[in-house]
């Protein structure tokens, strides 16, 4: 597997204009508390570059006259700290092991990359994305700009376009190891479906799905699970997960598993008592029929914007419908008036971070999918205790979200396991 991490330095290397570098860091330990780190997660870049796992490393691409070569800065061998804290591979263990060109300690790193930049024409890295590594940056730029009075100065640039549209399209290794991510989470969706009962805490639920996690393999959430029973739906991003759940009420849970460093992403939203009422089952009826238009829109031919502005105005009709708009659903949409209830995007880039790196505009227009992406598909309404409408809708919030992967004759739904189908959703659970 080291041989694909090579690779991939090989094609970035090759997207760097010649006599130039781009400057990658790693991630450094945090603590909790006191002298009590949280568990170590490399930087998704890093990890996609190198595969390598160990803390407060640095990894340096160089293209020279089309040459490329790659560095590291890894911690230093120490067979006291090993003791401790466990193995480490140290430079040598770095280029046997991770083929890399040249290693060295990262207590070097001041006098050593300084040598590996001069003479360079533009050093690129990720602008912003480190506390005080821009700063260090730039220092190593002016000790290397003072080893050679006469040398040329060094134009500085953000990589982090670079190392994010290359991200942005899945191998099939990738591919293979987010099946697997969605198959554990959609597993974990139906085994609450089938769990949940009125009286229950949302707690309870959250603690349910990270079991599940766990014990397929995927120890760690991709993010803090939102469980959400009835209006606390309505906030995007609840996360208290401490309230109890009523019987008459919806849950929605957005929660994904992080498999081998990748994510998954799912929403489902469904009735505590296994059974959707009239009213629920109405607006429920509107996202379904939202999602599934959008995910018919991404595919190859189609822009990011595509599936977005069908879930618009399949969610304008519906609440339309339904009385909660009132007015023509053309206009109604044209002026937004679906944002009160449907306020965000339809969804995001997935893969080593659950809102994975790449960009979303391609010379200036909205980026059009290309086999390898995946993208999550999410429509939602959010009908809050405040809004205007009659009080039989208010306090439901449903948010229905799949992973979609673009193919060359259109997509895949990996996340297709865990039914959406209200009828399907009732059966599971009863």
């Amino acid at each position: 597997m080291s041989k694909v991490y090579q690779k991939r330095r090989h094609i970035l290397g090759n997207l760097l204009p010649i006599n130039s570098t781009i400057i990658i860091p790693g991630a450094d330990l945090k603590y909790r508390n006191a002298d009590s780190s949280y568990n170590f997660r490399q930087d998704s870049s890093f990890y996609y570059l190198s595969g390598f796992c160990e803390a407060d490393s640095t990894m340096l691409i160089v293209n020279t006259n089309g040459v490329i070569t790659s560095s590291v800065f890894v911690p230093r061998k120490d067979k006291l700290k090993e003791i401790w804290d466990g193995y480490r591979e140290g430079p040598e263990g770095a280029k046997e092991n991770y083929f890399f060109d040249n290693a060295f300690n990262n207590d070097e790193i001041n006098s050593e990359l300084p040598n590996l930049i001069q003479g360079m024409d533009k050093v690129f890295y990720p602008f912003g994305k480190k506390d005080g590594f821009d700063q260090l940056v730039i220092n190593w730029m002016k000790t290397a700009g003072t080893k050679d009075r006469h040398s040329k100065a060094i134009d500085i640039a953000d990589g982090s376009s670079l190392i994010g549209n290359l991200r942005l399209i899945k191998d099939s290794e990738e591919i293979e190891i987010m099946k697997q991510a969605a198959e554990i989470s959609a597993e974990a969706h139906m085994e609450a479906m089938k769990t949940v009962k009125p009286g229950m805490n949302e707690q309870s639920i959250e603690a349910l799905y990270l079991y599940e996690f766990a014990k397929k393999g995927g120890r760690f959430a991709a993010y803090t699970s939102i469980v959400a029973g009835g209006h606390n739906a309505c906030v995007l991003h609840y996360v208290e997960n401490n309230q109890e759940l009523n019987e008459s009420d919806l849950l929605l849970v957005d929660a994904g598993c992080e498999y081998e460093m990748y994510a998954s992403d799912i929403t489902r939203t469904f009735p505590i008592s296994g059974k959707f009422s009239e009213e629920q089952l109405a607006v429920y009826n509107v996202v379904l029929e939202a999602l599934r238009t959008a995910t018919d829109c991404v595919k190859i031919g189609n822009n990011i914007m595509d599936p977005q502005i069908a879930s618009e105005k399949v969610i304008t009709k519906g609440l339309v419908d339904l009385g909660i708009l009132k007015g023509d659903v053309d206009d109604l949409h044209q002026k937004g008036a679906f944002k009160d209830f449907y306020m965000h995007k339809i969804g995001h880039w997935l893969g080593l971070d659950v809102h994975d790196a790449g960009d979303y505009m391609e010379n200036n227009e909205h980026m059009g999918f290309k086999p390898g992406m995946i993208t999550t598909v999410e429509p939602g309404i959010y009908i809050s205790k405040d809004a205007d409408v009659d009080d039989k809708w208010k306090g439901i919030g449903i948010r229905i979200e799949d992973d979609i992967l673009v193919t060359e004759s259109g997509n895949f739904n990996l996340t297709s396991k865990v039914p959406s189908d209200p009828k399907e959703i009732e059966a599971l659970m009863a």
